[in-house]
């Protein structure tokens, strides 16, 4: 028998803790309209979010007004349909945007940046700049990680960092991306973090920091993670599986600032 002493808490009060849908009612053999009506508009918020346009030129300018040397480029998805039809496309730079690149590419560099529409160009618009604007913070603390270059991406999915990593000749490149719209957040955005970036890369090969939204993880918070695992990558050589995230627990470490000959 429960004890009477420890008062029972209404399943209702898990709707205050989460924005998942739990506790939605019943009305009949359905759900309640308001609870319908929500679902609805949710749904066809990520639908937008997934077709929405991406204005790489005011991103990029507004990349440029923190100080940064910004580049423009795009995949081999020609517009949105065949991007969401053929991924592969995605993850390839178009022939002209790989000659732009080759030509930027002076020298080699610790860290490159790509910021990418993903499946969401809305989660891009709203948080990239502002992550960026903290990231640099925190990367510029201690011994500081320079960033070589900074890549915006039309049609890009997270493995178009490898190439254009491998191009800059950089030793790690951090992917920020619109991630796949959920129903309780169609503007969240994820970084992914690859050391020795090149073609062929598999996602095991990556650490990733998601859910960066208003709702989910703060900048500051994201922010303090990424550069945890680019100074811890960078001096173990290493990301992905192998890599875990132990930034609440350690200080990273100390990583050499020469550059491979």
């Amino acid at each position: 028998m429960s004890d009477p002493a420890v008062p029972r808490r209404p399943t209702l009060d898990l709707r205050s803790l989460t924005p998942a849908r739990v506790a939605l009612g019943r009305s009949g053999a359905s759900v309640p309209t308001r609870a319908l009506l929500d679902f609805t508009l949710d749904h066809a918020r990520a639908r937008d979010a997934v077709h929405a346009v991406f204005d790489a030129p005011l991103l990029a300018a507004d990349l440029r007004a923190l100080g940064l040397v910004v580049t423009e480029v795009r995949s081999r998805a020609v517009d949105r349909r065949d991007y969401l039809r053929r991924p592969d496309l995605g993850r390839q730079l178009d022939a002209g945007s790989a000659e732009t690149l080759a030509r930027c590419a002076s020298e080699p560099c610790q860290l490159a940046i790509v910021i990418g529409d993903g499946l969401s160009a809305a989660a891009v618009h709203a948080h990239a700049t502002a992550l960026l604007s903290h990231l640099l913070s925190r990367l510029a603390e201690g011994d500081g990680v320079a960033i070589g270059r900074v890549v915006v991406a039309s049609g890009a999915r997270v493995a178009l960092g490898d190439e254009i990593g491998a191009i800059l000749g950089a030793r790690m490149v951090v992917t920020l991306i619109g991630e796949r719209p959920g129903l309780s957040a169609p503007d969240s955005l994820g970084a992914y973090l690859t050391f020795a970036p090149k073609p062929g890369r598999t996602d095991a090969e990556r650490n990733c920091v998601s859910n960066i939204h208003k709702a989910g993880l703060s900048y500051d918070e994201a922010a303090f993670k990424i550069a945890w695992l680019v100074r811890e990558g960078l001096a173990r050589e290493v990301t992905g599986v192998v890599l875990k995230d132990e930034s609440a627990d350690r200080a990273p470490r100390r990583i050499s600032t020469a550059l491979p000959e």
